[in-house]
């Protein structure tokens, strides 16, 4: 697995799945560890930091259920939300047509917008990027700055307003590699 697919999978992961779901236990771990930033390609050692910091378990599935869940959620963590005229199905679609499995939640999720530019890049060939650029440039980038910034604002702990900086910067960072790919 390479440097792209392992930032989409843990950042996918940690937006997509319960803090408490036991799937990120080992993730828990490492982070409140302070062994993430041993093995995260980026240089975000200041935001790792305060990320291990920040770990309480209790405060972050509550505040990952205050922000992300149910009707009456702080920050709706679905594209559809965001982007007018959007509709999940546009996204499944252009899932299912690269042969990626779905679950019958919506493919519209952040995190599942993440943990699917981790799969293309683990299904792609090596000079293979289209998909990724796509996905990038149509389904996440439109609104994920908007979304990303309503996390910081509403996020009553510092561990989510933390992830948020992370992923704003790691997102850029790989939307540059992707650029840099297409050029070259």
């Amino acid at each position: 697995m390479n440097e792209f697919s392992i930032l989409c999978r843990v950042l996918g992961s940690l937006y997509y799945r319960q803090p408490q779901d036991p799937l990120l236990a080992p993730l828990f771990t490492l982070i409140k560890d302070g062994k993430l930033a041993a093995s995260w390609p980026l240089e975000q050692d200041e935001l790792l930091s305060r990320l291990q910091k920040n770990v309480d378990d209790d405060a972050l599935a509550s505040d990952y259920a205050a922000l992300f869940t149910g009707p009456d959620c702080r920050v709706a963590p679905f594209r559809s939300a965001w982007v007018e005229g959007a509709t999940e199905a546009e996204v499944r679609a252009f899932l299912s047509a690269r042969g990626m499995p779905l679950a019958e939640t919506p493919a519209d999720h952040f995190g599942t917008l993440l943990l699917a530019a981790s799969w293309l890049e683990d299904q792609s060939t090596e000079d293979e990027s289209e998909a990724q650029e796509t996905l990038f440039a149509e389904f996440l980038l439109p609104w994920c700055d908007t979304f990303l910034g309503k996390v910081e604002a509403h996020a009553a702990t510092a561990f989510w307003r933390t992830l948020a900086q992370i992923t704003r910067e790691a997102i850029g960072a790989m939307w540059e590699e992707l650029q840099e790919d297409e050029t070259e």
